[in-house]
Order: structure tokens, then C-alpha cells, then sequence
């Protein structure tokens, strides 16, 4: 197994499968801007490796990401999580290869849209999903509201995208946003597990059957994606970064509103 590091986000490889960690514990894993584009980068050069078949997507610490670093958007040092310059947002397209997460403690906001970008979700018991930037009129124009209904059916990704409320892993399983639950701890290691798994098969008609399942929507998902950016521009503009500063500020914190 080799490693590298490169500050906010850690990168180990154990034969195919690439293990790729956000690592900002002192945030709860929070991405600023940096970190965005440095995910964007890591996972480009995974794509472009002949010999990486499979990547798991992970976290440092008990928290799999709480979304955009809001100290950063407040300020207005950011505008938003998933968008860093033209095709730099790690969300905007879904690679050519698979990747699964592993979810430990929260995925939310930003850190839900993160979640549904990957292949699959194996998920610890302590895992909880949920839209909560709803909180302080954050928009989730990162992929989420439409990838989210393409895995759980749009009733169930409504409920989450209106609502702003916490999913846990016993939930997320039954609706299908989650796909293996582990004990608490376990994510990561099932994860790999599964991705040594898929590294395994041959990879051909593997390729060509998850290409079909996720090419075969109305709008191809990038151009969704485009629409879906362009119509959350009036909330980034009006309410975004004052309720970014509003929550750093304590207001909204543990469901309040």
C-alpha cells in the first residue's frame, strides 16, 4: 500500500482500489474552495490511472463531511461549494469509474451532494444525511437535487430537500440511499472490501452496464447539473452568505430556525 498527503485531503492506494480521505477534523470536515479543487484534482488523476480501478471516498475522523465551510462563504471569500472555475467542482460530472463512500457520522449538505455523486454508499450506524443548509437559505446547486431523486424516487428526495431534516442510516438503507450498513468504524474498511470486490471482475461489461444505468435519464446528467446551477444563482445572491454568517453567528444551530 502506498500514501501521500497533501493537506486537506489524504490519498492511499492498495493495488486498484484508491482511497481518497477529506481531512479536515477541526471543521467536521467542512470543504473550503481549496479543498473542492484539490478533491476535483485527486480524483482526476484516479480517472486517468490505467491501473486504478476503483476509488473509495472517505473521511478523516467521525464526521464524513457537514458541507461547505461557512466561515469561508460567509465571509465572501467563496461562492459556493461546488463550483471553483470552469469544470473545477469535484460534483459537476461523474467520473468514468466507480467510487464508493464510506460514510461515517454526518453527510450533510454539501456533504450530502458529495454522498450521492459516488457509485454507492456503504454507511456506518452512525451515519445521518440531511439538507441542512435549508437552515440559513443555502441552495444545493452541487448535484444533489439531481442525483438524490435518480436513487431515492423524487417523493422521498423532496421530503429531504424541503424538510432539511436528519436521515439516519436505518432510514437512508430502507429508501435506498444508502446501500451496506456497518458498525460504527466499519465504513471505510467495508468500503474497500467492496471496491477490491469490484477491481476483480472484469471490468469491460461492468464498465458498459453502469455507463448504460446512469446515461439513461431525460436530460444527460451534466447538462441537469448545468440547469440545475444556473436556477440557484438568485439564493447565492440574496440569502446565501448572509445565512452562512447568520449560522457561523449561532443562529440556527441544532435545528432551530
Amino acid at each position: 500500500m502506498t500514501s501521500s498527503a497533501e493537506e486537506s485531503v489524504l490519498v492511499e492506494r492498495d493495488g486498484p482500489v484508491t482511497t481518497v480521505a477529506i481531512n479536515r477534523p477541526f471543521a467536521r470536515n467542512a470543504c473550503d474552495m481549496a479543498t473542492v479543487q484539490k478533491l476535483h484534482d485527486v480524483f482526476h488523476a484516479f480517472e486517468a490511472d490505467d491501473d486504478a480501478r476503483v476509488a473509495v471516498f472517505t473521511s478523516v475522523g467521525e464526521t464524513f463531511c457537514a458541507g461547505a465551510d461557512l466561515n469561508e462563504l460567509s465571509s465572501g471569500d467563496s461562492i459556493g461549494f461546488c463550483w471553483a472555475g470552469e469544470d473545477r467542482g469535484v460534483t459537476r460530472r461523474r467520473l468514468k469509474k466507480r467510487v464508493i463512500a464510506a460514510v461515517e457520522g454526518h453527510a450533510v449538505a454539501a456533504g450530502l451532494a458529495l454522498a450521492v455523486w459516488c457509485d454507492m454508499r456503504v454507511v456506518s450506524e452512525t451515519a445521518i444525511f440531511g439538507v441542512f443548509c435549508r437552515r440559513f437559505g443555502g441552495p444545493m446547486p452541487n448535484g444533489c437535487t439531481v442525483r438524490l431523486p435518480r436513487i431515492v424516487g423524487e417523493s422521498r428526495a423532496l421530503d429531504m430537500l424541503l424538510t432539511g431534516r436528519p436521515v439516519d442510516a436505518a432510514e437512508a438503507h430502507r429508501i435506498g440511499l444508502a446501500d451496506r450498513v456497518v458498525p460504527a468504524g466499519q465504513a471505510r474498511r467495508a468500503a474497500e472490501e467492496l471496491a477490491a470486490q469490484l477491481a476483480a471482475f472484469p471490468q469491460l461489461a461492468m464498465l458498459s452496464d453502469r455507463y448504460s444505468a446512469m446515461t439513461q435519464w431525460d436530460y444527460p446528467e451534466e447538462e441537469a447539473i448545468r440547469r440545475e446551477i444556473e436556477g440557484s444563482q438568485p439564493a447565492f445572491e440574496q440569502d446565501f452568505q448572509s445565512g452562512a454568517g447568520r449560522f457561523v453567528g449561532g443562529e440556527g444551530r441544532h435545528g432551530a430556525f
